[in-house]
């Protein structure tokens, strides 16, 4: 039986091996082998220059971070298996785990499964994603290559409006491509929106692919009213149409709000079930950055040492 086992392979999960490791808990991680479409890694495996995580001046690449904290949790003791949890068991204790064919039993759980960020899967994108194109403007907006360049935002909620505002710290210019002729945004958000003179919203439209050939200059675009399609020239694209919290393998057992997110009590990572903790991207749908998915690792594995202390 294991003391800890944790679910997930991103800053919050290698954080929280780190210091239930160093408690002398030898964790178990469950890295996934492309849990949620990405690699072992979470979305930092998708991320080129990370320019935002403190104690790297210089920048990293993403992957590099990631094999740092991995090879970091191994120092410090914990295990891991390359293997996609498929199934839990939370009915009772100790909970079950199951990966693959194994199913392995364990006195407490650190869910850090993460959130994947919607994609549209539109031509060109297999070439140009991380050359051009994100997810995240807050992650890569700032990057050399987006700076004094016009860049587009898909979307219409507060996402997209508060990446949009964002980016006009460095854009020339930022189109928001909407799909309807009104914004889901909040009222405050839309305002600031069209306050901002470096912002163009584009209603009705759709994009339809990316263009460039080893960087991204532009769009392809295609109004859904009229089927007119034209094409804006940009130095960026990036989406801002939600994310899917990782949260379909947990099958109900644990209380979810209402877009899929694990929630966790306030100022804390303890879920509705004693003993079972949640970190990182899969409780977290606001500041969705390594540094805050490190925090809540930090905190989740010393919450789940002080339930494991108590319970012996």
């Amino acid at each position: 039986m294991e003391n800890i086992i944790i679910i997930g392979s991103g800053p919050a999960a290698h954080t929280a091996a780190i210091y239930s490791g160093r408690a002398k808990l030898t964790p178990l991680i469950y890295e996934g082998l492309l849990a949620g479409g990405v690699a072992a890694g979470g979305q930092l495996t998708i991320t080129t220059e990370v320019e935002n995580y403190p104690g790297f001046p210089e920048g990293i690449q993403g992957p590099e971070l990631m094999d740092k904290m991995r090879a970091q949790s191994i120092k410090c003791g914990a295990r891991i298996k390359t293997i996609t949890v498929n199934k839990v068991d939370l009915s009772k204790r100790p909970f079950i785990v199951s990966a693959e064919e194994e199913r392995v039993e364990a006195k407490a759980l650190i869910i850090a499964t993460g959130a994947t960020a919607k994609r549209l899967y539109i031509t060109g994108e297999d070439r140009l994603w991380q050359k051009g194109m994100s997810a995240c403007a807050v992650c890569d907006g700032a990057l050399p290559l987006y700076r004094n360049k016009i860049l587009i935002v898909v979307g219409g909620g507060d996402t997209a409006a508060e990446e949009a505002s964002f980016l006009t710290k460095y854009a020339s210019k930022v189109i928001v491509i909407h799909r309807r002729n009104t914004l889901r945004a909040s009222k405050v958000m839309q305002d600031r929106l069209f306050q901002n003179k470096k912002i163009e919203i584009i209603w009705d439209s759709v994009v339809t692919e990316a263009l460039g050939d080893n960087l991204l200059d532009g769009v392809k675009i295609k109004n859904i009213k009229t089927n007119q399609e034209s094409r804006i020239e940009a130095g960026g694209l990036f989406y801002a149409i939600g994310h899917i919290p990782n949260t379909a393998f947990l099958e109900g057992q644990i209380e979810l709000d209402e877009t899929g997110y694990i929630k966790t009590k306030p100022g804390t990572t303890k879920t509705n079930i004693p003993g079972v903790f949640a970190a990182g991207d899969v409780q977290d749908k606001i500041y969705r950055q390594a540094i805050t998915a490190a925090g809540t690792g930090c905190m989740a594995a010393l919450e789940a040492e002080k339930f494991l202390s108590e319970r012996h």
